[in-house]
Formats: structure tokens, sequence, C-alpha cells
């Protein structure tokens, strides 16, 4: 009873917020926004996040986690669902990419839709071996969708990787660094998502398992 209770608060809540916001969009347009900025109880909150096992480009098996966070608002909400940009993490690595839609001010021109772009001496295209660059689109979601934004992704995706890594070590000894990634395909790897209300015990994403790479 008292969860129903406290469903009914929410719900009334977020309709008076909703009212009131819409009254001052009408009337005052610099005031809703503030308004808007500061009305976080309509949105829940999520985790999303993936492990799926698949080769670096040197040929290791390893695991490749990727994660994310959302909000989502009821439909009758003024404000559209955001999330932010997708970790793509490969077992045993350093190199952590972000997979950016164009709602990211950080997403980069190299691309529309969902995608992560090169770097400069980091990276190489795949397919010619020459040189990527910041306008190099290196990995993508939902590749063929130009207007695809991650708010949008369901349960199943999946991920296009076109390039691979100039240089896989960095350093030597004590400060060696491994920047290999999972290894560039032309047909994308399918990917099953798992999600969950942020803060739920199950909500966190797997942990890789370090030893594997110190037994290397």
């Amino acid at each position: 009873m008292d969860n129903e209770r406290a469903n009914e608060f929410a719900v009334r809540e977020c309709a008076s917020q909703m009212i009131f916001s819409v009254f001052f969009r009408a009337y005052k347009p610099v005031i809703a926004i503030l308004i808007a900025a500061s009305m976080p109880g309509c949105a829940s909150y999520y985790s999303h996040f993936a492990m799926f096992p698949a080769e670096n480009s040197s040929g290791e098996s390893r695991q490749v986690r990727l994660s994310w966070q959302s909000a989502e608002y009821p439909g009758w909400w003024f404000a559209r669902n955001e999330a932010t940009s997708v970790k793509v993490e490969t077992q045993c690595s350093d190199r952590v990419w972000r997979v950016r839609d164009g709602d990211d001010a950080d997403a980069g021109s190299c691309s529309t839709g969902i995608r992560a772009c090169g770097e400069s001496g980091m990276d190489l295209v795949a397919r010619t071996g020459k040189p990527a660059t910041e306008s190099t689109r290196c990995m993508a979601i939902k590749a063929e969708d130009p207007g695809a934004r991650i708010p949008d992704v369901g349960g199943k995706l999946e991920l296009l990787v076109s390039c691979t890594p100039a240089v896989v070590t960095e350093g030597s000894g004590d400060e060696s660094r491994n920047l290999d990634y999972i290894r560039a395909s032309s047909v994308p790897y399918t990917v099953y998502v798992r999600k969950a209300p942020r803060g739920a015990m199950h909500a966190r994403p797997p942990e890789f398992d370090e030893m594997a790479c110190d037994a290397e």
C-alpha cells in the first residue's frame, strides 16, 4: 500500500510540475528552461550494459563491455529522453572508447548517428591500413541510421568497428600501457543489452577478470 501511495504522489507531483512549467513556457521562456532543469522528478533513470566475447586486433580472446546511463520521461512530458555516451572497453586494455550521438557536443564530425571518431596517430583504417583521423568513423551503433540516438537503443544493438590500433602497446616495464581494442570487422557485432533501474543491486556492469591479463 505504501508503494502505491508513493507512486500516486510521484505522478501527481510530476503532473503539477508539468502544468506549472507549461504556464511559464507560454509566458516566460527563460524561466521555463530554469524550471525544467530543476525538475528531475519526472524522469526514470536506468543503467544499460553488455558484456560479450570477441578478439582484439592481436587475435587474443577478450571480453568487451558496453555501458551507459539514461533518463526516460513519460510520453506526456515535454522533454526528450536523454543518455550518456556509450563506453566501450576491452579486457586488459587501457583504451576506452566513447560512442556518441548527434545530441552530444563532443560527438565529432566524422559521421552522423551514433559514432566514435578516430584519433590521429592512434588508429588505422582497418580496410586500407591508412592512418585514421578525427574525420574517420571508427565505431558506430546502428550504422545505417543517420538519425539514431542512444536513448532509443533497445535490448539489442549492432556495433560496427572499422579501425584498428596504430600502436598496441605504449611504454615499457611498469609504465607499459595496452592500447589494443576489439577487432575490426566488416560485419557488425550483435550485442544484447541489459537494462536496470539505476542504483539497483543488479545495475552494475560485470567486472573484467584482471587475472587473465596478469597471466600474459
